[in-house]
């Protein structure tokens, strides 16, 4: 008997000869077809290390708008040159004489920022609305009673269907 399982067990652990070799199969068939999605508005610039993007308003409806320019190029944006990134030339359509060597697409122009500006700016609106948010609680506890008193929970729950809260 024991010597049964052991011949089973070595002619089970020859490989068949007519299976291929794992290293040499490919998965294309069993791949995902590519699913259709509708085009972005705007080009995405390949990434440059240590820089964010964004698009500036640089007119409407060929109405310019050097005030909005103007404070962004006051907050750090720098405008991108068209020869930085002529993965996107294609997409210009400048008419704006000032702006020729820039990337403007639709009245949006392309400027870049260093991220660690981006991070600051962020830190300090968010400090603005941590302050706004504790003036509000203070405000609104100012007003609590002992006799019934208030409570700032600030968690929210969503209910589907007939009311189960569900977090």
């Amino acid at each position: 008997m024991a010597e049964n399982k052991l011949a089973e067990k070595t002619v089970d652990s020859k490989p068949a000869d007519n299976r291929t070799n794992r290293d040499l199969e490919t998965r294309e068939k069993v791949e995902r077809p590519r699913s259709w999605a509708p085009p972005t508005l705007l080009p995405d610039p390949l990434p440059e290390s240590g820089y964010s993007f964004r698009w500036i308003r640089v007119s409407t409806m060929n109405q310019n708008d050097p005030r909005n320019v103007s404070a962004k190029l006051r907050e750090g944006w720098e405008p991108v040159r068209a020869t930085d990134h002529p993965e996107i030339s294609m997409y210009l359509d400048n008419d704006n004489e000032r702006y020729k060597d820039n990337i403007v697409v639709g009245g949006l122009m392309l400027c870049k920022t260093p991220t660690e500006f981006v991070n600051q700016r962020d830190a300090y609106y968010q400090k603005q609305a941590d302050a706004q948010m504790q003036s509000v609680d203070n405000s609104f506890m100012r007003e609590s009673d002992p006799r019934m008193p208030l409570f700032s929970e600030r968690k929210s729950t969503v209910s589907f269907g007939r009311g189960n809260p569900q977090s």
